[in-house]
């Protein structure tokens, strides 16, 4: 089960880099675009055959795909400078390359004749079809299959509010100090620990907590348990009204969260005060209302962007835990090898059903698509985003050109940004390498 669920995530990473590659395919040659090659993958060659006017294959490499398109660069510009420089020579090779494949009979088929709306859209189709896959795969995992929820079941409700740091043998009938060391009754500092309130307002483990300050909740609904823990953490030393399900009658209780500093983020740096009650919600897996769809896919697109504006702060963790042996952070960067791994665990899990199975499976593939939309979208060359904010910038130079009643400048020449390129290009091929090593030797677990 561990193999397949492997397999199946590579399968499914290749389907996606492929349908990804399809959209600016299809669009370039609706455009009347010469695409020489398709292929899925890098390196060696496993597969191939020609149709028309295109070779599509698979490469040995699954990390990735490409889709060649005649005259992605365009000629050098009139009145460029032919002072000789290390940098005009590296360009001038590029842009040579690059025109080596234009045909005399290419004529207008070639990429930077296009119109620039035409660029746009050839260059934005492929991030776009990712992000299809992942609306689809949400959709299919909440609507139809059911998703791993926090419902609003209390699991469990502790009698006391332990201090942090408190010993083994620390309990509620011990009286222990404020740092949590247990101690002699009478001593001073020394005392019982503070009930918790939770347990003062009387909760117990297996109420469902159906509304709280008025506000009506789905027990089951991904976001109820969020809503549940604002109202919580938001009203430290006040009152907090909660309607409970206790074996099918509702009662009414009043919480007061006691004051409890935490941490504002997973990088443990800054604190904050929040209400605290003492209450653990019970797991669960629930089919959602199709209604609940825009809202999930808001909450995975908002989560997604914080991690990859986060990436660069976590790279010198990322090393050490590839290189230095440091515990890995869970809540890092992950590469594709460890999201197959996780994949593989799993799918050897037998405590849970073959629908949980398919649920996390499209789930993973669903936020790789996600990152592989956000991620493409950087305007940043070689990147699509790159490309699509060439286009854009060659637009807004024609119009300004207009405005001014010059002459059109022309095409906008990407070449001059190919050691942008190559540095990005290093900066991400060095990034995989950690993340393939640290998933290797130090990998992200289910445990």
């Amino acid at each position: 089960m561990s193999v397949l669920g492997i397999v199946a995530f590579a399968v499914g990473l290749l389907f996606s880099i492929g349908f990804h590659e399809f959209g600016h395919f299809f669009w370039a040659r609706k455009f009347g675009m010469r695409v020489p090659q398709f292929f899925v993958g890098f390196g060696p060659t496993v597969f191939s055959r020609r149709r028309g006017e295109t070779e599509f294959g698979i490469k040995a490499v699954p990390l990735g795909g490409y889709i060649r398109i005649v005259g992605m660069i365009p000629p050098a510009e009139e009145g460029e400078s032919k002072r000789a420089t290390r940098m005009r020579s590296f360009i001038a090779e590029v842009r040579g390359q690059a025109l080596n494949d234009v045909l005399p009979t290419d004529g207008d088929r070639v990429f930077y004749k296009k119109p620039w709306w035409q660029r746009v859209i050839v260059m934005f189709a492929g991030p776009f079809h990712n992000l299809v896959l992942a609306v689809v795969f949400f959709a299919v995992v909440l609507v139809g299959l059911g998703t791993s929820v926090i419902t609003t079941q209390v699991d469990q409700v502790p009698a006391c509010v332990l201090p942090a740091g408190a010993s083994s043998d620390a309990d509620c009938t011990t009286p222990v100090t404020a740092d949590g060391q247990v101690c002699e009754a009478g001593t001073a500092g020394c005392a019982l620990a503070q009930q918790s309130p939770a347990a003062a307002a009387g909760l117990l483990p297996g109420d469902t907590i159906v509304a709280i300050e008025g506000q009506q909740l789905d027990p089951t609904a991904y976001d109820s348990w969020s809503v549940v823990q604002e109202a919580i953490r938001s009203h430290p030393d006040q009152p907090v009204a909660i309607t409970i399900d206790r074996g099918g009658e509702q009662r009414d209780l009043t919480v007061t969260p006691i004051a409890n500093t935490v941490y504002t983020d997973a990088t443990g740096q800054d604190t904050m005060t929040a209400g605290y009650v003492g209450i653990a919600p019970a797991s669960g897996f629930a089919r959602q209302p199709i209604s609940a769809v825009p809202g999930y896919f808001g909450m995975v697109v908002s989560q997604s962007v914080q991690k990859l504006v986060q990436i660069p702060e976590r790279v010198p963790q990322l090393f050490r835990a590839a290189f230095l042996g440091e515990q890995r952070d869970p809540n890092g960067p992950i590469g594709v090898v460890g999201v197959g791994r996780l994949s593989g665990e799993y799918f050897a899990l037998t405590q849970v059903t073959a629908l949980q199975k398919l649920s996390i499976f499209l789930s993973l593939l669903a936020s790789v698509n996600m990152v592989l939309f956000l991620f493409n979208l950087v305007p940043i060359y070689p990147l699509d985003g790159g490309h699509v904010a060439g286009a854009l910038y060659e637009k807004a130079r024609s119009t300004v050109a207009r405005w001014r009643g010059r002459p059109d400048p022309g095409p906008f020449d990407i070449a001059r940004l190919m050691p942008v390129a190559y540095v990005v290009a290093g900066l991400f091929l060095v990034l995989s390498g950690m993340l393939f090593v640290a998933d290797i030797v130090n990998p992200i677990t289910l445990q």
